[in-house]
């Protein structure tokens, strides 16, 4: 039987969230615009560059940074199209923050349906625009009323998190421990949660089938944490989440993935040091405390597990991160265990244990692997 959780409440809530600032922000970009306009100039707009190219990686804050350079979006006639369409998409993110409303990719991409000859065509058009609108604001989209139309992740384990009613504005508190064999669901917008915990660390899970045998055996309560399940690469929803819980109580995270490239160079990488696409907000979303617990090269070694050879895809993403990426660049440790997987030209599952029972990551791995943190991959 579990035992019952004793939640402890932060002496100091995370403040909830405000759009003054953001609304402000969106003003300013306006007023200049209309500026140049009267004074006859040509109106522009400058967005950050976001590619791994403009990236560097910052050891201090232990995030992605940008190196500066910005593309310039000019009144002009070959891109009169697209500058109006960042001006009806501004005025759309002023309309739903004012009215303190939502509105997910998918309605937005519809909604300039209404806008004549600056309509988008295809979605992924109006997914760039909103994009770049966030980097040159300098606010995440979801703080400026877009939300993506993706799942948040799944959370099981001792923890509280406090809503708020929609309706009411009271708090409303979902206990992590009473989902029974389910789970409690991210929001899109996460700003707005506190949260209350006893745990003494947070696990996050590639898989969502591994988390749910987590789950099943109650494994947050014998090892006394907090379970996550990322399923693949993490949503932004997820990593801010997983951020703020790691902050406001100063809490380990390690990650649990399958091990290949994927899982090293685009799951965990980007939980813990964010991706260059995002790289303007990288370090609102990245959770630069979390440590690698495995599956690693070595794990393959020393719990026997079966094993699938390197696919050509496989082989040219370990080849990149090695060669292209900042974070690998800076850790050894990466390096050597990329450089190992390559060498032994295979890749390992999560669920590859069950090769020796249903429950070896419960009863062995997982306890064995967090009698040493230290020695996991940074």
């Amino acid at each position: 039987m579990a035992k019952k959780a004793n939640l402890k409440l932060p002496t100091k809530a995370a403040p909830r969230h405000d759009n003054g600032k953001a609304l402000a922000r969106m003003l300013e970009v306006a007023r200049e615009i209309h500026s140049d306009i009267r004074r006859e100039r040509k109106p522009h707009m400058s967005f950050p560059i976001r590619a791994l190219s403009n990236v560097r990686y910052d050891t201090h804050t232990g995030a992605f940074k940008m190196r500066g350079r910005t593309s310039r979006r000019d009144f002009a006639y070959a891109t009169v199209k697209t500058f109006a369409q960042s001006i009806r998409m501004l005025a759309l993110s002023k309309a739903v923050t004012e009215d303190d409303d939502i509105i997910n990719k998918r309605e937005a991409y519809y909604r300039s349906k209404s806008w004549a000859e600056a309509a988008f065509h295809e979605q992924p058009e109006s997914d760039t625009v909103m994009d770049d609108l966030e980097a040159m604001l300098g606010f995440n989209r979801e703080q400026i009323g877009f939300i993506p139309d993706e799942h948040g992740g799944s959370v099981a384990g001792r923890l509280v998190v406090i809503d708020q009613d929609p309706a009411t504005g009271e708090d409303v508190e979902i206990d992590c421990t009473r989902f029974g064999t389910g789970a409690y669901s991210v929001p899109p917008q996460v700003e707005q949660l506190t949260f209350r915990t006893s745990a003494k660390f947070i696990l996050v899970i590639e898989t969502t089938a591994m988390f749910q045998r987590l789950v099943k055996h109650a494994f947050w309560d014998t090892a006394d944490c907090v379970l996550i399940s990322m399923g693949g690469v993490p949503t932004r929803a997820c990593r801010r989440f997983i951020r703020r819980l790691a902050d406001a109580y100063r809490l380990p995270v390690y990650a649990f993935t399958d091990g290949d490239p994927y899982g090293y160079a685009n799951i965990y990488r980007t939980l813990k040091v964010g991706s260059g696409n995002a790289v303007h907000l990288n370090e609102f979303f990245c959770v630069p405390c979390v440590h690698y617990l495995g599956v690693t090269p070595q794990d393959i070694v020393d719990y026997n597990l079966p094993t699938q050879p390197l696919k050509e895809i496989d082989i040219k993403r370990a080849k990149d991160a090695l060669k292209n990426d900042p974070f690998f660049h800076h850790h050894k440790e990466w390096q050597k265990a990329i450089n190992q997987m390559v060498h032994m030209g295979v890749r390992v599952e999560q669920q590859a244990f069950a090769a020796h029972s249903l429950n070896f990551v419960v009863e062995r791995y997982l306890p064995e692997k967090l009698r040493n943190p230290k020695k996991f991959l940074p």
